[in-house]
């Protein structure tokens, strides 16, 4: 079982606009034609910050279209939030706030033998390297730059933290890295 942080970038190192739009990556690729679908398979419970959460209850529509419905994830999943915030019918969502590391353990009871996805955005993934609990980087870099953005991982994290394990091109707009994550390495809060 592993913690892992899967997402897509900008090749500058963005998750997503100033204000929060992921319009950029849509025309990027298909789900389907990613390392998606065999991923999700083996997920067996999601972590989300609260602006990720946000964007996908103001964005129903859009996910809908793309996955097939707005809430696409069978999963359980641990929402971090300060704040209260509107379920989604039909989805088995835990609102959480606090350490990582106990929510990892209630996360990891749960999703027994299968993997734990750290949805984004890239504080709490930062969180859970923090914690050591972060096991691999699967970054999809898009060919688009956005100039400025919610950063990918803004934490410092310097060699030799972390090792590139396979890089996979994905059509002409796509492409993706994996990392592993070396526990103990040097890390800096930005």
């Amino acid at each position: 079982m592993k913690t892992q942080y899967y997402t897509a970038a900008s090749l500058d190192g963005f998750l997503a606009t100033e204000d929060d739009s992921l319009e950029w990556l849509f025309s990027l690729g298909s789900l389907n034609e990613s390392s998606y679908p065999e991923f999700i398979s083996k997920v067996g419970a999601l972590a989300m910050g609260s602006a990720t959460y946000e964007w996908m209850v103001r964005n129903g529509e859009k996910v809908a279209a793309e996955t097939g419905s707005a809430w696409p994830y069978g999963q359980p999943a641990w929402i971090f939030t300060s704040r209260s915030l509107p379920a989604i019918d039909g989805a088995d969502i835990r609102f959480v706030n606090g350490d990582v590391r106990t929510v990892h353990t209630e996360m990891r009871a749960v999703a027994g033998d299968m993997n734990i996805w750290i949805v984004g955005g890239g504080d709490i993934a930062g969180q859970f390297h923090d914690a050591g609990l972060l096991d691999e980087l699967i970054v999809q870099i898009g060919s688009a730059t956005l100039a400025r953005g919610k950063p990918l991982f803004p934490r410092r994290v310097l060699s030799p933290s972390l090792s590139l394990v396979s890089v996979h091109q994905m059509g002409t707009g796509m492409a993706e890295l994996r990392y592993e994550v070396h526990k103990g390495g040097a890390v800096d809060a930005v």
